[in-house]
């Protein structure tokens, strides 16, 4: 199945990806999904949302700056934003062609599947990336509790 391509204005055949989550904190683990999506994608945008049922402990404006903190200075294509709505319409809205997760296990490609699924119903589709071996343990919730500074 390919990926429909829907190229912002003014930079045909270019494809900007959109990798959204909590992100509280981003992990190691999100940034090597970081890494490995700015092989596959002209941009990346690493889309900081509300989660409804999560309850973080910074806005998301303030977790988008700790990401932003966090990005390698010379990934250009990478840019941070704070959304409060569906992926899929911001997607729309900003001419993003595909939505990336990170899956770490069975449990959550199962629940990405899901959200895909919609997506895809809403013209947006997914690309899963595998978490690597070494970081497929490590979850945002893992980090907090026990609440060790992540290595950069």
């Amino acid at each position: 199945m390919g990926v429909d391509r829907v190229p912002p204005a003014g930079s045909a055949g270019r494809v900007r990806a959109v990798y959204p989550g909590s992100f509280d904190p981003f992990t190691p683990g999100h940034l090597d999904v970081v890494g490995r999506a700015r092989a596959l994608f002209d941009e990346v945008v690493v889309l900081v949302a509300v989660n409804g049922s999560k309850r973080p402990g910074v806005d998301e404006e303030q977790r988008a700056a700790d990401v932003r903190a966090g990005l390698p200075a010379g990934w250009t294509s990478v840019t941070v934003a704070a959304w409060r709505g569906l992926t899929a319409e911001y997607c729309l809205r900003h001419g993003a062609g595909v939505i990336v997760r990170g899956v770490r296990n069975t449990t959550d490609f199962q629940a990405e599947c899901r959200l895909a699924a919609m997506n895809q119903s809403l013209g947006v589709p997914t690309v899963f990336l595998p978490a690597q071996p070494e970081l497929a343990a490590m979850s945002s919730t893992v980090v907090r509790t026990l609440g060790k500074p992540l290595p950069r």
